[in-house]
């Protein structure tokens, strides 16, 4: 039986990767996706493989990602690692962005989304706390968080703006409907 692919999107500040985190400290089956960033590796933040742009064109160019995009002046890659987990019968959880939604449902049909969400000033308090961006650029930010999802996605809403807990029971429900 095949795995079950899940992109955590949301903005900037959001939790995915906090959520992220928890869900498989609950379900260590689960497979966590470090994504490849064009990033400096002392920006802190989730855990990632830094590599500089040319790193990143050259495996682009040599297939070794299943999902790419660019996003606020970075590369993004999903490492095609995930297709043996998902052969494996592994349910599989990355780290997405809108723009890449469409390409990883055509590659991936039975994708589903798990749509983060939270109020403009905790994300803002989220993003200062961080450290790692200036105020114009949290601004930034949040001026893009409130977009839409492409339409035709299987997308479940999880609120991040009150108890950690109540978001983590959130996602765990909604990655394993049927042992809720």
């Amino acid at each position: 039986m095949a795995g079950r692919l899940f992109a955590i999107v949301g903005p900037s500040g959001v939790g995915k990767d906090t959520l992220m985190g928890l869900a498989r400290a609950r379900r260590p089956d689960l497979r966590l996706v470090r994504r490849v960033i064009t990033r400096d590796p002392q920006a802190g933040g989730e855990d990632f493989e830094p590599v500089t742009q040319a790193d990143f064109a050259r495996r682009l160019q040599a297939g070794a990602f299943a999902l790419h995009w660019q996003a606020h002046g970075l590369s993004y890659g999903i490492p095609c690692q995930i297709d043996d987990w998902l052969d494996e019968g592994r349910d599989v959880l990355f780290n997405g962005s809108r723009a890449v939604l469409g390409r990883a449902m055509a590659r991936y049909p039975g994708l589903r989304v798990l749509h983060v969400t939270a109020r403009p000033e905790t994300l803002a308090r989220r993003l200062a706390g961080r450290g790692r961006e200036s105020a114009q650029d949290i601004a930034a930010r949040l001026a893009r968080a409130d977009y839409a999802l492409p339409a035709g996605l299987a997308v479940t809403r999880i609120d991040n703006d009150g108890p950690l807990e109540a978001a983590v029971a959130a996602m765990m429900a909604a990655l394993y409907p049927e042992r809720v």
